[in-house]
């Protein structure tokens, strides 16, 4: 009696189970992924479903860190500085076309366009290694880190020194880690930053019962972010190790301005999301925002009469010289863009913060924003590609409406699962035009994509399912024709390194091949 009391139980519970997910309306793919892996392992599925499957971060139990950083923001806010983070004086900057996306971006509580920024382009390991080493020298009051993975290498353990001597000489020092990402570095690595001064947070740190695992092990912080004294920023998509000086390629970035105190926001939320403490009013971690409410109008207004100078001439040339330009850039700029570390003076940056909490896919909405608006051509770099329902649809039609779709992949993944997941995408897109280039010798770990000659955007989310619905995430997106086009000359150089992959060539693979590509695009979107 009591077994068969167990068995209508349980098939009560599949059955619940197969309604939740058939009612979600997350991606298709990804529900079907789960239906599939319930109906062949029952027991196992359904635990792993309980854990992985359903995104408990939009339940209010777990929105109740967040608000306490938006209370003591609130509590501690000033109109300039709410001005910098949310106000949209700056997207009449922009050019018309791209407004809306801007808008989109600083919708509800999203941070909007900042002005005044200084930003350079980083596409060696070594460069950002000598920069980063160089300002927290420098530092005088605080270095905020929050990254996805710190190594336990020759390079991490040189930035882990200088933290620790900062911290020694008085400056606060706050190093985030995500811990399920780092989990094979002993604690008594994190441990040493402590007796150091450092103060240390595990962003992910579950404890070994059913509720805390569920909750707390799909989620990984994602996030790339230097912030030191509140004026220099660091994000894109390079972690702290040794991967960047020999085998990996990657796009970063350093920024100047009040982009950064949208850095700083991110950080700040994530710190106390982790469980750490701020010690002071929250305007003190924001400089540029100390100026007066007359000064910053004044700043503000001349740099929108500077920006739509420079927009109105901008317009002027690209139409008196479209007839003439090409979208492939010359070698000689090829080479100047990677090897020149060139500061561009001025620009408009949105910083977008993007978590599973959050009531938008911010993030994905963007890159389907910019595929359905480019007009001719958009350039786009990722290490993994498996991309939600709406961006695949999203590409497609981009190609087949006759822009120049480029997608950038590595020619072998890091790991044996996404090689076969990346390659289970490549025939439709092919087939709808979007032409493929496999990136040879070091691994292309960048996420980048540039468009029409003035969006770019380089950030941490992969065009994957889970940076655009799991992970914490940043992604920069800049507004300007002189970034586009250093962007752009950097995609041009990295093809040097390609070879494109054709519709014919894989055809012409092997069948076995075939079956296991078509055996993980059904599991794919779990990955």
């Amino acid at each position: 009696m009591l077994q068969w009391i167990l068995t209508v139980l349980y098939i009560l519970l599949i059955l619940s189970v197969f309604t939740i997910i058939l009612v979600d309306r997350g991606d298709s793919g990804r529900k079907f992924a789960w239906l599939l892996v319930i109906a062949v392992l029952p027991v196992v599925g359904l635990v792993l479903y309980l854990m992985f499957g359903i995104n408990y971060r939009h339940h209010w139990i777990f929105n109740r860190r967040h608000q306490r950083y938006r209370d003591i923001f609130e509590a501690g806010t000033t109109p300039e500085l709410n001005r910098i983070l949310f106000g949209h004086d700056n997207e009449s900057a922009i050019r018309e076309e791209f407004r809306p996306l801007a808008k989109l971006l600083g919708a509800e509580s999203y941070p909007s366009v900042t002005s005044g920024n200084d930003v350079e382009i980083i596409t060696s390991g070594q460069r950002k290694f000598d920069l980063l080493r160089e300002d927290i020298l420098a530092a005088k009051y605080s270095i905020h880190i929050e990254y996805f993975h710190f190594g336990n290498d020759k390079g991490s353990k040189a930035i882990k020194r200088l933290l620790m001597q900062k911290a020694r000489e008085g400056v606060k020092v706050r190093f985030l880690y995500e811990n399920i990402a780092n989990f094979p570095i002993a604690s008594a690595y994190y441990n040493n930053m402590r007796k150091a001064g450092v103060e240390v947070v595990k962003f992910t740190n579950p404890r070994m019962h059913v509720l805390d695992l569920a909750t707390k092990l799909n989620y990984r912080n994602h996030r790339k972010i230097v912030v030191i004294d509140g004026k220099i920023g660091y994000t894109g998509g390079m972690n702290i190790n040794d991967h960047y000086f020999r085998q990996w390629r990657d796009t970063h970035m350093r920024l100047t301005g009040d982009a950064v105190a949208v850095l700083q926001y991110t950080f700040l939320d994530s710190w106390l999301t982790g469980g750490g403490t701020i010690d002071k009013e929250m305007i003190e971690y924001y400089p540029m925002a100390k100026k007066t409410v007359t000064e910053s109008v004044d700043v503000t207004a001349r740099e929108h009469k500077a920006l739509n100078s420079v927009a109105s001439t901008g317009s002027a040339t690209r139409e008196t010289g479209s007839a003439t330009r090409d979208n492939d850039l010359s070698t000689e700029q090829e080479i100047d863009f990677r090897a020149t570390h060139q500061t561009l003076r001025n620009k408009l940056v949105q910083i977008v913060p993007d978590e599973p909490d959050l009531p938008l896919p911010i993030l994905q909405l963007s890159y389907e924003w910019a595929l359905q608006h480019a007009q001719k051509y958009i350039y786009l770099q990722t290490p993994y590609f498996v991309p939600t329902e709406p961006v695949m649809d999203a590409l497609k039609t981009a190609a087949l409406c006759g822009v120049d779709v480029r997608l950038m992949l590595p020619e072998v993944a890091d790991n044996l699962l996404m090689r076969p997941a990346n390659r289970a995408y490549y025939e439709e897109v092919l087939q709808a035009g979007v032409r493929i280039f496999l990136r040879k010798g070091e691994f292309i770990h960048a996420k980048t994509f540039v468009c029409d000659d003035y969006l770019s955007s380089i950030g941490s989310a992969n065009l994957d399912f889970r940076s655009f619905a799991i992970n914490y995430e940043v992604n920069s997106y800049i507004y300007d024709e002189e970034t586009a086009l250093m962007n752009k000359g950097i995609f041009m150089y990295d093809l040097r390194q390609c070879h494109e992959l054709t519709l014919e060539a894989w055809n012409a693979r092997p069948w076995y091949s075939r079956i296991i590509e078509s055996f993980m695009r059904l599991f794919a979107p779990l990955l």
